[in-house]
């Protein structure tokens, strides 16, 4: 089990996260997941320089564990010579950042054994397996084992004909057990270091494989993920909507996995683990959110999770509309076991007392109560910072702190109008409309906070479908997923994801 600083390997290439901002000429650095302060000595701020420059981190036990603080902050990321998303005014565009060449390495495709559980779906079992040859590791040609799961197909004769043509081994089991149950079968059957657990209607990409094993070079990761992308265009106007808003389809940004961060959960669909940190393996008896329980624990252990958009996965979305809702409504249902097996973890808000009061203010008509609230709030952050600051490292640029306090404060209350939003929408909206509807002043409000963050949404990703649909989709795919979350509120007697964490502390991330 790593540690909490254990140091990177030296060798390894660090990209600057588009989110990052660079201070005060570079000695203050703020982003990550979530937003953070990271002030550096003068000699850390060229060191950090460097590496986004593209210099590799040297062996120095201090310069790899700063690089683990970026890292596990989520500031930076590993970069392995891929390009990564631009973004204005963002640490990844300064002149000096350019994509690396490769760091050190990691496993290769024969130390990998994939696990592919299958319940009858033959037609895409033989996608999957043929996608398999040729595609593991772009330009290597070595393959990895494969082990088809039958978890108890009407026909397991066809299954073992369609492994057999493949060249992959099959495990047969009796009784269904869901998803998770026929990964662990696999999981224990596994002798190679490295598993990569693939769902049967998936569509694995050239070079998905080679672009994530270079993450575990670094002992500390656990676990990898690829980006699940639709595996051929949709031409309705769900399919349209899935393949710009995927539950699976965590985006374009690298990110470390954990609760709290910006990715805070990867899918079961398509991961990579590093066999000694899976332990058991999945949690027995759970068919919903098995795998992001199984993400978190690993996180909870020590492990670093991390997604890489640059591997891709071709998935098969569900684009009926009774699938897609049922599915949506089933995902909803997990929140409430996930709360009890991560308290804090599945909350629909996190905010400061500061946020909520003025948001709070303002829902109430009084907009002149919510700007001294973030008044207070900016300039009580900037006489901190001003404080520590000087007593520690003095701020090489007059109104360093007020330009952090401003950022920070007052762009983290207007920012949370986008989360507030979800909340409402994706869990509290079976009483906040009806509070909406009987009191005029909430209506224009409640209104807009619901449909900022499809439209926000809509304005980051471009698809290619109408404001006006993609919205409606959002919010019934937001209802789907309340219904699922009250569902299991009830089965379970519990409120606790449907409360916010206010003033409190956020999972760790």
């Amino acid at each position: 089990m790593p540690s909490d600083e254990a140091p990177v390997p030296a060798g390894l290439r660090l990209r600057p996260d588009p989110g990052t901002r660079l201070v005060a000429g570079g000695s203050v650095l703020v982003g990550g997941s979530p937003v953070r302060v990271l002030r550096l000595t003068s000699a850390g701020a060229r060191q950090v320089a460097s590496w986004f420059a593209g210099a590799p981190v040297p062996a120095a036990t201090a310069a790899r564990t700063l690089a683990r603080r970026l890292l596990d902050a989520g500031i930076a990321h590993p970069d392995f010579g891929d390009p990564g998303p631009a973004h204005p005014d963002s640490a990844a565009d300064r002149p000096d950042a350019a994509a690396s060449p490769q760091g050190p390495r990691g496993p290769r495709p024969p130390d990998v054994t994939v696990v592919i559980p299958v319940r009858d779906r033959h037609a895409e079992l033989d996608r999957c397996l043929a996608g398999l040859r040729g595609a593991a590791a772009g330009g290597e040609r070595a393959d990895p084992r494969v082990i088809v799961v039958d978890d108890a197909s009407a026909d397991p004769a066809a299954i073992a004909a369609i492994a057999a043509r493949h060249r992959a081994g099959v495990i047969h089991r009796p009784v269904n057990g869901g998803p998770g149950a026929a990964r662990n079968t696999g999981l224990a059957a596994a002798e190679t270091g490295f598993v990569a657990f693939l769902d049967s209607d998936c569509v694995p990409e050239p070079g998905w494989l080679g672009r994530l094993l270079p993450h575990f070079a670094d002992p500390a990761v656990g676990a990898v993920a690829p980006r699940i992308v639709p595996h051929q265009a949709g031409t309705g106007w769900l399919a349209r909507y899935e393949g710009a808003s995927s539950t699976l389809d965590m985006g374009a940004r690298p990110s470390i996995v954990r609760p709290g961060a910006r990715v805070s959960y990867v899918p079961g669909a398509a991961l990579v683990v590093r066999r000694s940190a899976a332990g058991d393996g999945f949690r027995p008896g759970m068919y919903v959110g098995e795998d992001v329980d199984f993400v978190w624990r690993l996180a909870a252990a020590g492990w670093r999770v991390r997604y890489e958009p640059n591997a891709r996965m071709g998935h098969d979305h569900r684009v009926t509309f009774r699938a897609w809702f049922a599915r949506r409504a089933d995902y909803g249902t997990s929140a409430a076991a996930l709360e009890d097996l991560h308290p804090g973890a599945v909350r629909p808000l996190y905010a400061s007392w500061w946020t909520a009061g003025a948001w709070g203010a303002a829902l109430a008509g009084r907009p002149v109560t919510a700007a001294a609230l973030t008044a207070t709030a900016t300039a009580l952050l900037a006489r901190r910072l001003s404080r520590v600051t000087a007593e520690r490292w003095p701020l090489p640029a007059a109104g360093a702190a007020w330009e952090l306090a401003v950022r920070l404060a007052g762009g983290g209350t207007l920012a949370a109008a986008r989360p507030i939003g979800s909340a409402l929408s994706r869990t509290w909206w079976p009483a906040a409309i009806p509070a909406a509807l009987a009191v005029r002043k909430l209506r224009l409000p409640v209104a807009a906070l619901i449909l900022a963050p499809p439209l926000l949404d809509w304005a980051d990703r471009r698809p290619p479908l109408d404001p006006a649909r993609y919205v409606a989709a959002r919010l019934l795919d937001d209802a789907a997923y309340s219904i699922g979350v009250w569902q299991g509120c009830v089965r379970r007697r519990t409120a606790r994801p449907l409360l916010p964490v206010i003033g409190g502390k956020r999972p760790p991330g």
